[in-house]
């Protein structure tokens, strides 16, 4: 599990249709088989070397992230699981990628920044106003929903320690709803069936 607060950065040295390669900063420790949560997908590290990982990557994972839209040399957010005991300082992130959304506007705000995302209009339902959602592994607070569109509020902070500096209108972004809301959703809709049977 992961709490959305991104800690390192790390760079796409190569991408096959099976593994993903990429460099990492000398103090971030892995083992083989650690997990690993880039841009907000939870992959595995099955060959290691000197600062660089290798994982390999499923064709579901390709198939429902963005990580098939990474080039050679883009930044990546990286966060470890958290341990029993560490601060939550985020909210409950699985590193399970939900879809995959795209960046609408950025908006310069005081020293801070504005970013709209967009999402499907059906995948509404899972945006709360002030609720959390992590975005390529960030945990942000979302509002001003409205129709499979949300905004959130960029601290200097996050946009320089995250991926986000280099994010465009129209880029693509990985989205992991708030798991409390999608498992809400699905025992309410289990027991609403149960009574009308």
């Amino acid at each position: 599990m992961f709490t959305g607060i991104v800690t390192h950065l790390g760079r796409v040295l190569e991408r096959t249709p099976e593994q993903l390669k990429l460099s990492l900063p000398e103090d971030l420790q892995l083992e083989i088989g650690s997990s690993l949560a880039v841009n907000g997908t939870c992959l595995t590290a099955t060959q290691l070397n000197a600062n660089t990982m290798i994982a390999d990557v499923s064709p579901e994972t390709w198939r429902k992230t963005m990580l098939g839209d990474l080039n050679l040399d883009d930044v990546v957010n990286l966060e470890r699981p958290s341990k029993i005991g560490d601060t939550l300082d985020g909210h409950y992130v699985l590193g399970h990628v939900d879809t995959v959304g795209e960046v609408v506007s950025i908006e310069p705000e005081a020293d801070s920044y504005l970013f709209t995302f967009r999402v499907n209009a059906s995948e509404d339902r899972y945006l709360v106003e002030k609720g959390s959602i992590a975005l390529d592994g960030i945990s942000l607070t979302i509002f001003n929903v409205n129709q499979g569109q949300f905004t959130v509020a960029i601290i200097p902070h996050t946009f320089e320690h995250t991926n986000l500096h280099n994010k465009q209108p129209g880029d693509p972004v990985n989205i992991e709803f708030d798991v409390l809301g999608k498992y809400t959703e699905k025992l309410l809709n289990a027991h609403l069936n149960a009574t009308r049977g």
